[in-house]
């Protein structure tokens, strides 16, 4: 292995551990869903943004599934992943440049938070809907006040973590 590959694999590693933790300690309980708010979707957005969008992928997949696995949500873990894993390849994306030509990174991360708000609340509603029926309108408030919290908080790390971006 490569030192950048080696290097790519273990900030990926650190990635998806800060997801696992975010996710699966700090929780809000959502009356009425049986799910949980938490800040782990700035930690996904981030992974994209730090780490590119293929290991952003996999970091945000891997982290919040195995917080789902772990958390006693074994039901929701590959949705999970599915959903998590493209808000962190399509923040990849949206800061990379490769999809669109935008200079200032705040705007970058915004957009990027404000895909996964709606990808949030849609994935899952989508996923919901055929196991809950038209229940699982229910959960979309919190799903949209996970993901702004989620875009909130990274817009808040992105500055101190970007300054720790040569590790």
């Amino acid at each position: 292995m490569t030192d950048i590959k080696t290097r790519n694999l273990v900030r990926a590693a650190l990635f998806a551990a800060l997801t696992f933790i975010s996710t699966y300690i700090i929780k809000i309980p959502t009356p009425g869903t049986g799910g949980y708010i938490h800040p782990g979707d700035a930690f996904v957005i981030l992974s994209g943004v730090f780490l590119g969008p293929a290991y952003g992928a996999a970091a945000a997949g891997i982290g919040s599934a195995l917080a789902d696995i772990l958390g006693g949500y074994f039901f929701y873990a590959p949705i999970t992943f599915l959903i998590k894993g493209i808000i962190g390849l399509v923040s990849g994306l949206i800061f990379s440049g490769s999809v669109l030509k935008i200079k200032a990174d705040r705007a970058k991360l915004i957009l990027g938070g404000l895909f996964a708000s709606l990808f949030v609340a849609l994935g899952y509603f989508t996923f919901e809907v055929f196991v809950y029926g038209p229940g699982a309108a229910a959960s979309i408030p919190a799903n949209l006040i996970q993901g702004l919290s989620g875009l909130v908080i990274s817009n808040i790390l992105y500055s101190p973590l970007s300054k720790l971006k040569r590790f």
